[in-house]
């Protein structure tokens, strides 16, 4: 469907889009070239194929840059039904006609034709597969033929034959999977897989079909059938137009199972896959209904919210344009009238997340709003859940949900529903850690912030070792701490007793995952207890180990006990108990415990304090024979210190006390 945008229908600002979730960024990719007779997608090498007379332009889309310029070869003129390289990028191959497909080496610059033997039988597509039976397999009317293409002949060899009557096929190179339909209704399909790891032949099965009226029997079209890959699961979408509902089926290895319907809204639909999460556009309506079926949820995420165009100005436009000269693309007409309506007639989808704006020749990439998906939900959890499972923008995901925390916090929200929101993130991150996902994210992110080429991005990572003890290494409870707990204890200075409920969960859950606490969070907690002066239960949680030891609980205990002597003698102990001999030495001689500080430092080997600390707090005592006894220490177990500036400086000290 198609029309004049109002001013209503888009926004242009860059920022999330509160009536949206789901957007495609300006500029798009511009295919169009000079002569340009067809677009077509190529989706096992992701190409975007664009004919003129004699050349074919290909950009390549993997990784997705609108400024990207086009490579070309050389093809002969003549019809093109469909056209696809080989998935080395050897050979091409062009579907001239219902019954012939031309071959070209592009290292040779030989061609042949191969033509269907039988005038009753038509080719209806073609694809080159990683199979290690075959190159390249043709689907007719009379079955599914699978040949090895001999670099060394200039010809095809046939392996092997499926013979079967097909209507019309699916295919995506995402999911290997080919889907033949047949029958009078075109509702019987016959499925096989090939992949990398051989061919496998699913179960026959039938879709289901409501009947719209008595004796009537709805055939089933190709573009009501969508092959999806969610989360490393294969589904087909069949839309009932009966019935207005978008069957769901699995695919197993030997079982294909209805899952499920989803409601339809429109006599026009569309699908796309964004980051796992699917997204069934209303074309009609010109909305978008937003679906994480993870769980098998028929639950949408969100309600239908227009698909938002955004970065869209007069300026940008004409940025993007010179960019694209630039580049090497060519404009054949002003887009700025033209690009502004969504869901137009000439709208392809492409698997699994690209839009093909056929008249302008245009590719746009489809992309969700985490930010205006998380803003518009009001159920914690479930959001929640949904961040953890993103990848794409994980860090965007993590600010979020670490957002959503504090948010809830600050608002006060019953202590349960915080308790059952940490434990989400904790779980997913416990999980990440475990499974070495956590770090090759990280890697990702620091290596795509660092603009390193792509390719890098996949590399494996080293996994991250566990300690002796068993717990995890904490990275990322730096972030929890650093963007919840911190931020909200300044903000909640007068609620003690909600934030030590609220840690104590932290705690809990993080002990259920085997996750080692940052040492801060425990020193928050010992500040906000004594901050009320509930000392008692502060050294409860300090005997009893709910509170770890370390040298920030330490310093904690020391600043909140000036106080209470009873708490700075548990900061002192934990230092002792540390083996922290440095930091035990100063605080003694900061409390005036220097000849005390002394026999310890001799004691446990401590040589990094300056002696001029213990020699200025003996001083700062007036008593002489202290400070006698200090300098007697420093002149025996200190080599070359009679000769310092000083033992002379105190010597002379020494005498002003005593005279």
């Amino acid at each position: 469907m198609t029309g004049d945008a109002s001013s209503s229908d888009l926004s242009y600002s860059n920022g999330s889009n509160a009536l949206s979730h789901v957007y495609i960024q300006y500029p798009p990719l511009r295919c169009h070239v000079p002569g340009s007779r067809k677009l077509f997608y190529d989706d096992g090498n992701k190409l975007i194929l664009s004919l003129t007379p004699n050349q074919v332009f290909s950009w390549k889309i993997a990784t997705y840059n609108p400024y990207a310029a086009p490579s070309f070869d050389p093809i002969s003129e003549g019809s093109v039904l469909s056209i696809r390289y080989s998935l080395d990028l050897k050979h091409l191959a062009i579907q001239r006609s219902s019954h012939e497909i031309q071959f070209w080496n592009k290292e040779t610059g030989d061609t042949f034709s191969h033509k269907c033997r039988s005038e009753s039988e038509s080719i209806l597509g073609f694809f080159w597969t990683d199979c290690p039976t075959c190159d390249i397999v043709f689907v007719k009317t009379s079955g599914l033929e699978l040949y090895t293409y001999g670099t060394e002949s200039r010809n095809l060899q046939l392996v092997q034959t499926k013979k079967l009557s097909i209507s019309w096929y699916k295919y995506t190179h995402e999911s290997r999977l080919v889907l033949l339909a047949s029958g009078i209704q075109c509702k019987s399909f016959t499925g096989f897989q090939l992949s990398s790891a051989g061919m496998i032949s699913l179960p026959k099965f039938e879709m289901a079909m409501a009947k719209s009226e008595a004796n009537s029997n709805p055939i089933l079209a190709a573009e009501d059938v969508h092959i999806i890959t969610v989360y490393g699961r294969i589904y087909c979408l069949q839309f009932d137009r009966v019935t207005m509902l978008l069957n769901s089926y699995r695919f197993y290895r030997d079982a294909v199972v209805q899952q499920g319907s989803l409601p339809v809204y429109s006599e026009r639909i569309a699908v796309s896959v964004v980051d796992n999460v699917l997204l069934v556009h209303q074309v009609e309506a010109r909305v978008v209904i937003v679906y994480d079926i993870y769980a098998d949820s028929q639950a949408p995420i969100s309600a239908p919210l227009p698909l938002f165009l955004r970065g869209y100005s007069k300026a940008n436009v004409a940025f993007s344009q010179t960019a694209s000269k630039t580049s090497g693309a060519s404009e054949s007409k002003n887009l700025c009238d033209t690009e502004e309506t969504t869901y137009g007639d000439q709208w392809k989808f492409l698997v699994p997340d690209l839009v093909l704006d056929v008249s302008n020749g245009s590719l746009w990439k489809i992309s969700l709003d985490l930010e205006g998906i998380s803003a518009s939900s009001s159920e914690v959890q479930l959001i929640l859940e949904f961040l953890q499972r993103r990848k794409l923008e994980a860090e965007k995901a993590k600010q979020l949900s670490l957002a959503i925390v504090r948010t809830i916090i600050l608002e006060r929200k019953p202590i349960p529903m915080v308790a059952r929101a940490m434990d989400v993130l904790l779980a997913a991150y416990s999980q990440a850690i475990k499974t070495g996902s956590y770090n090759k994210r990280s890697r990702t992110e620091e290596i795509s912030s660092s603009n390193a080429p792509n390719t890098a991005v996949e590399s494996d990572g080293p996994s991250i070792e566990k300690k002796e003890r068993g717990d995890l290494l904490e990275p990322g409870l730096l972030d929890f701490y650093s963007h919840v707990f911190s931020p909200i204890e300044e903000e909640m200075t007068g609620d003690g007793s909600y934030l030590t409920a609220i840690t104590i969960e932290f705690l809990r859950s993080c002990s259920l995952e085997k996750l080692k606490v940052y040492p801060n969070t425990y020193a928050l907690l010992v500040q906000i207890l004594a901050r009320d002066e509930r000392y008692a239960e502060l050294g409860l949680f300090i005997m009893n180990k709910i509170i770890e030891p370390s040298k920030e609980v330490a310093l904690q205990l020391l600043d909140s006990g000036h106080q209470n002597q009873q708490i700075r003698k548990l900061g002192l102990d934990i230092l002792r108990q540390l083996s922290l001999h440095h930091d035990y030495v100063l605080l003694l001689v900061q409390d005036g415990y220097y000849l005390q500080a002394l026999r310890y430092a001799r004691k446990n080997k401590v040589n990094t304090v300056r002696s001029s600390l213990f020699l200025e707090a003996a001083y700062i005592s007036k008593d002489p024979q202290h400070l006698a006894a200090v300098l007697r220490f420093f002149s025996d177990f200190i080599p070359g210190f009679k000769s310092s500036a000083d033992h002379n400086t105190y010597h002379r000290f020494v005498a002003e006390l005593n005279s």
